[in-house]
């Protein structure tokens, strides 16, 4: 989108394939709505798995009252614990491996008197691992910093959205979920975020330095333009450029409704053929790759007629 938005003669042929960019919707819209679409997952996931209601209930219930010590160093606390739940929406196996990974969490299954095991700490380790690309904890919301006008600055916009609507819908305050006997209150997940708590729980950006380039990143407000909708009406509308996407209609990491907003008849990329599906998660690339280019790539040169 941006190659579509800063470069007078782009790639004749662009194709989106992980979802469109919500440049239309202020960062803490975007977020509260990835919030509910993180729940409906969790929801999902409770719903082919009933019995890990209870577990994941009993593990947050144990960390709330003590944390646990990494072999990294870092501490696995419950709110850190409920960011394993990025990747229920990596790949059409992620329940079943999600599944397997909190059968092993504790050495007593029923989780009475039991400690977690190390292989369970080890896996929160490589899951959670930020030594190498601590760059994602840093500018993971700053891809949102489009210009003075929109969402500079960041502000750390996932964390303040949980705020709200932990404050205003106890059905997203993990504290009162995990504590709740009612299976019908499940404790949800969270999904691809990062929060200013992070360096008290990771060991890998609890840096002095790590945590003021994070601060000073949210904080931020001269970010310059990613995108500019006039000039991506125009590539795509004279013919300089054509362009199909992909947008999967239930990918927990970028919000469907955003994504037609800026496809819609007015929008930047209204002259964007768009397929969307259900058949795959967010990461349908990597799962059904030659399926999805060819269709995109027929949809923009005319091939295949879609949408019909």
């Amino acid at each position: 989108m941006t190659y579509l938005s800063q470069i007078d003669n782009p790639p004749r042929i662009c194709l989106l394939t992980g979802g469109i960019a919500p440049m239309l919707t202020p960062v803490l819209d975007a977020y509260t709505a990835l919030w509910g679409r993180v729940k409906e997952r969790s929801l999902q996931y409770y719903e082919m798995y009933p019995g890990d209601v209870a577990v994941v209930k009993t593990i947050v219930q144990k960390l709330l009252k003590e944390a646990a010590e990494l072999p990294s160093g870092g501490t696995l606390t419950a709110r850190r614990f409920l960011q394993l739940g990025l990747a229920l929406g990596g790949s059409p196996t992620a329940f079943a491996s999600f599944h397997a990974m909190l059968s092993t969490a504790m050495v007593n299954s029923d989780g009475s008197d039991s400690d977690f095991t190390r292989a369970f700490l080890k896996y929160v380790d490589s899951a959670q691992n930020f030594d190498d690309h601590p760059i994602y904890f840093w500018l993971h919301e700053s891809i949102y910093g489009d210009g003075p006008q929109m969402n500079s600055p960041t502000n750390w916009a996932a964390h303040n959205a949980y705020e709200a609507l932990a404050a205003s819908n106890k059905e997203y305050d993990y504290k009162y979920t995990s504590s709740s006997n009612d299976s019908n209150l499940p404790t949800l997940f969270f999904g691809e975020m990062v929060f200013p708590w992070m360096p008290k729980d990771f060991a890998d950006v609890s840096g002095v330095g790590l945590q003021a380039v994070a601060n000073s990143l949210a904080a931020k407000t001269d970010w310059p333009p990613l995108y500019d909708g006039d000039h991506m009406r125009k590539v795509l509308g004279d013919g300089t450029c054509k362009a199909a996407a992909a947008v999967y209609y239930d990918d927990m990491y970028v919000d469907f409704d955003a994504c037609m907003k800026v496809t819609a008849r007015g929008g930047p990329l209204q002259g964007c053929k768009v397929w969307v599906t259900n058949e795959y998660q967010h990461s349908g690339l990597r799962d059904g790759g030659s399926e999805i280019f060819s269709k995109l790539y027929g949809m923009a040169t005319g091939g295949i007629r879609t949408p019909s």
